[in-house]
């Protein structure tokens, strides 16, 4: 990948949009109780992982930017953690739309904190399931995904369904 061309950072652009778009769905319309919901012993809590996507944008931004170095942050409220993850996603947006150089390779963006993001935010929503408040399926490849819309305001979804469409029957 040719790491500042605009191919490439309309491609990374449209990724955080993606993640924006599936969190968004995510993170929304869950009661209060669902940030400390336990599935079992040794799984992290609701809370610990929205605290680390905000962490991950947090990385993301600052590997965009040339450095490398991860911290461990986060408030341990709920609202707060999902205003921080948008703004972390709003910060590395903002950042690929700007005419600055990407400090490290779109792979190591690509294969570190937005890759990792895209698996937490499935297991929020495998959470969100056990805890008896799943998330409706949706055909993502049909949903309006714009580069740049990176908020909690996402457009609506164009085809949910009920039901799983892996199901053999």
């Amino acid at each position: 990948m040719t790491e500042n061309s605009e191919s490439t950072r309309a491609l990374l652009r449209h990724l955080v949009a993606t993640l924006a778009y599936r969190a968004a769905k995510v993170l929304r319309d869950v009661p209060p109780s669902f940030a400390q919901f336990s599935s079992g012993r040794d799984t992290r809590l609701p809370m610990q992982i929205l605290q680390h996507l905000g962490d991950l944008m947090a990385w993301g931004l600052r590997m965009a930017q040339g450095e490398y170095l991860w911290r461990a942050e986060g408030s341990g409220d709920w609202n707060t953690e999902v205003r921080r993850f948008f703004e972390g996603l709003r910060a590395l947006d903002q950042f690929l739309a700007s005419d600055a150089p990407l400090g490290h390779p779109a792979e190591m963006l690509i294969q570190g904190p937005l890759a990792d993001a895209l698996t937490h935010v499935g297991q929020l929503a495998m959470l969100r399931g056990a805890a008896g408040i799943p998330v409706r399926p949706e055909s993502y490849a049909r949903a309006e995904i714009v580069a740049g819309r990176v908020g909690l305001d996402q457009a609506p979804p164009l085809r949910e369904f009920d039901g799983d469409a892996s199901a053999r029957g």
